[in-house]
């Protein structure tokens, strides 16, 4: 299995990140987010285009989930 991130669709992130423990979406001023614990994850908008690596790649980052957590799912 290859360890490099590819572009996913937002309900592919939606659907790993609730794999991972968060719970969400939830509404918010700017964008919708996701919860775990302590922890707020924006989530981006819908949109037409899948979610770019750099993108998801930040928002791994700071939902503190690991290459290795993310391909787990």
């Amino acid at each position: 299995m290859s360890n490099k991130l590819a572009p996913v669709s937002r309900r592919e992130l939606i659907k790993r990140l609730r794999k991972l423990g968060f719970e969400g979406p939830y509404p918010g001023t700017d964008h919708e987010y996701m919860v775990n614990g302590d922890r707020f994850v924006p989530i981006p908008n819908p949109h037409r285009r899948e979610i770019g690596v750099n993108l998801l790649a930040e928002i791994l980052k700071e939902a503190e989930i690991s290459r290795e957590d993310w391909f787990s799912v």
